[in-house]
């Protein structure tokens, strides 16, 4: 029996800062893609990344992109605040699309989306690297095989740079919200039954840290830790760590850093993330959520729980539910 042909996808980028720049080379290297485009609102930007990728077309203007490239699906990794705005002008154009989270930076914007999603999210489907991260996958089998959790902590700690370098931006939507995916991901997206939240902030009033606690009815308690304080001698991506308990078992994870560290005058960590784009080919687990999208499309395989629009949608409520929490909290 012969095996089924696989026609790469025609892929392009929107968003070109890091994450648009990974998913380009992520692409680049993958045989189940085609990278035939991207999107920038800067020349430079495109110019850039040429040095890197010769030959990949560029454009400053999204319309003219989805006009003149063959792309019949995208890869949106532009700022939250354009998410919106560009997933409707590709759905609209009939492009399957794969979107950064979170969807947009409140609940209305989000769901404003919701007349041009497919009941299934075929044709959108959430950017969700955790997912496919190879630790929470086994902490996910773990789960599964061993029974229900009893709590779950999820501790990601970004470096305190942030703060400065990106004012306004809150550590709940921007880090915390990869946690609360996962969270979802391990209870079977059932609804939580109690939200709480806090923040601590700078001298400035800047958020730089934030706590939640959820709780489901019958089920676990989990509590989450994100901030923007880790100093300059540590890893430059943070530190992540997932615990979880259940009946007479215990589960952790540390998937960032990857535990590869380099020394010479200073220490560094090669692989911040799992995450390798290189001229010879794509690991990881961004690698594995575009072969997952290329799947998609093809029609091949559903999106999976916690990749769906509907998923997105129930996260960004639990969101706006911890940030008001959080700001009671506060004020």
């Amino acid at each position: 029996m012969h095996a089924q042909r696989f026609e790469p996808v025609r892929i392009g980028v929107v968003g070109l800062g890091r994450f648009g720049r990974l998913h380009s080379l992520t692409l680049a290297g993958l045989a189940e893609a085609d990278l035939v485009g991207v999107v920038a609102r800067r020349q430079a930007s495109i110019d850039a990344l040429s040095g890197e990728l010769p030959g990949v077309p560029g454009w400053t203007n999204l319309e003219q992109a989805i006009s003149e490239s063959n792309a019949e699906a995208w890869v949106i990794a532009c700022t939250t605040t354009a998410h919106v705005t560009v997933a409707k002008t590709l759905l609209e154009a009939g492009k399957a699309v794969l979107l950064e989270k979170p969807v947009a930076d409140s609940l209305p914007e989000a769901e404003s989306l919701q007349s041009l999603v497919r009941p299934d999210s075929s044709n959108l489907m959430m950017g969700h690297i955790v997912l496919f991260n190879s630790e929470f996958q086994q902490l996910r089998d773990e789960v599964s095989a061993r029974g229900p959790m009893s709590y779950m902590n999820c501790v990601r700690h970004r470096p305190s740079s942030i703060v400065a370098d990106f004012p306004g931006e809150n550590p709940l939507h921007a880090a915390m919200v990869h946690d609360l995916y996962s969270a979802q991901v391990l209870v079977d997206c059932e609804e939580p039954a109690h939200f709480s939240a806090q923040y601590h902030r700078t001298a400035g009033g800047e958020v730089d840290l934030a706590l939640a606690q959820l709780r489901w009815e019958h089920g676990p308690v989990a509590s989450f830790a994100a901030s923007y304080l880790t100093p300059s001698g540590m890893p430059p991506r943070g530190i992540d760590r997932t615990e979880v308990f259940g009946d007479g078992w215990s589960a952790q994870i540390v998937p960032n850093p990857r535990p590869i560290e380099v020394w010479s005058d200073r220490a560094e960590w090669p692989m911040a993330l799992e995450i390798r784009a290189t001229p010879t080919g794509a690991t990881g687990m961004m690698a594995e959520e575009l072969r997952c999208f290329c799947r998609v499309v093809r029609g091949q395989q559903k999106v999976p729980t916690g990749a769906t629009f509907t998923d997105a949608i129930q996260v960004q409520r639990w969101m706006d539910r911890l940030e008001s929490c959080a700001n009671q909290a506060c004020s």
